[in-house]
């Protein structure tokens, strides 16, 4: 990675344009190598202590309010700057983000059949914007870091209009969707704590640098109780239907990385950029999801999008080492 790139994080705080920091870099592999068994143990907790959930879920908006406000005080305005020096690669990514996911999503719940209210959350973590654990998985896949900051904040910041249009375009059919309240819902979870995370980086930059490092383990915790939260209300799902929910999760999950990066090759674009696709496609705001299905719809809508949370960091894991093993046969293209 070369000195100006952008240093990993994982979900819920993606890195700007800045020199890596060694601790922050450290933090942000820590946290993204055991952050899919923490959130095990929190899927556990929810299902074996369920009060314990039951208490944390009317708190769920405030956790990713909390985990977005972390991702805006990682971003700089340089992070946007790329959509105007490298308009191609972003849109295709953004384009990809919102159209492969929702149309995958449809396509697996109608092939395996899924009951509406599980249909409805896989859908519902199609539509949702780029989950920002990418930024690292990119980072060891020896993909574009700097293009993966810049994909996944534009994606965050189209959330509030997109993902309740494409939940009311591909899922109003199985359930009654109220697009106009789920898009202010993202407003304020979404939109103004990363706005106000900006804004506040601006502000204080250098004392903002000090905590960086902190921010990926803030993140894992939100993370974390959000699960606790959904797992505890859907533990009938769960024993009936959580096996046809993890095969979902595992297709809807490699589609979307087999998808991206063919859709960004055939493009024409290098394998740096198509590395880059794959992973900010087939990796999902599963956070976002689940509070939103939990709210809108029912706990039980919200368990594919936990099970997402757990499966696509282990998956994308996987994918970089995969995508690392061959770097030697684009040896140009990765230099």
């Amino acid at each position: 990675m070369s000195t100006n790139s952008p240093s990993p994080t994982t979900e819920g705080a993606s890195p700007g344009h800045r020199p890596a920091s060694s601790s922050e870099d450290r933090s942000a592999r820590l946290a993204v190598t055991i952050f899919p068994a923490l959130i095990l143990l929190a899927a556990a907790a929810g299902f074996l202590a369920p009060g314990i959930g039951q208490a944390l879920a009317p708190y769920t908006a405030i956790y990713l309010g909390i985990i977005m406000f972390g991702m805006g005080l990682t971003l700089t305005i340089p992070d946007f700057a790329l959509v105007a020096r490298r308009p191609l690669p972003v849109l295709i990514g953004v384009v990809a983000q919102y159209t492969v996911m929702p149309l995958v999503a449809v396509a697996v719940s109608w092939v395996l059949q899924l009951p509406p209210e599980l249909a409805v959350g896989v859908i519902l973590v199609g539509c949702a914007p780029g989950g920002t654990s990418s930024n690292v998985i990119t980072y060891l896949a020896k993909g574009d870091t700097a293009l993966s900051v810049t994909i996944t904040s534009v994606s965050t910041l189209l959330a509030p209009l997109l993902t309740p249009a494409l939940t009311l375009w591909l899922a109003g059919s199985l359930l009654p969707v109220d697009a106009g309240s789920m898009a202010m819902s993202i407003v304020k979870m979404v939109l103004v704590p990363v706005i106000g995370g900006l804004l506040v980086r601006l502000a204080l930059g250098r004392i903002i640098d000090r905590v960086l490092p902190a921010l990926p383990w803030v993140s894992v915790a939100g993370i974390s109780l959000v699960v606790i939260a959904v797992v505890s209300g859907s533990r009938e799902a769960i024993v009936s239907a959580g096996a046809l929910v993890l095969l979902a999760v595992i297709l809807h999950n490699g589609l979307g990385y087999l998808i991206g990066y063919w859709a960004a090759r055939l493009l024409r674009q290098g394998e740096r950029a198509a590395r880059t696709t794959s992973v900010e496609v087939g990796m999902q705001n599963s956070g976002l999801a689940a509070t939103l299905a939990a709210s809108a719809f029912s706990p039980a809508a919200a368990l594919p999008a936990a099970i997402f949370s757990i499966w696509h960091n282990l998956s994308g894991a996987m994918l970089a080492v995969y995508f690392r093993r061959t770097a030697h046969r684009h040896p140009a293209d990765l230099t």
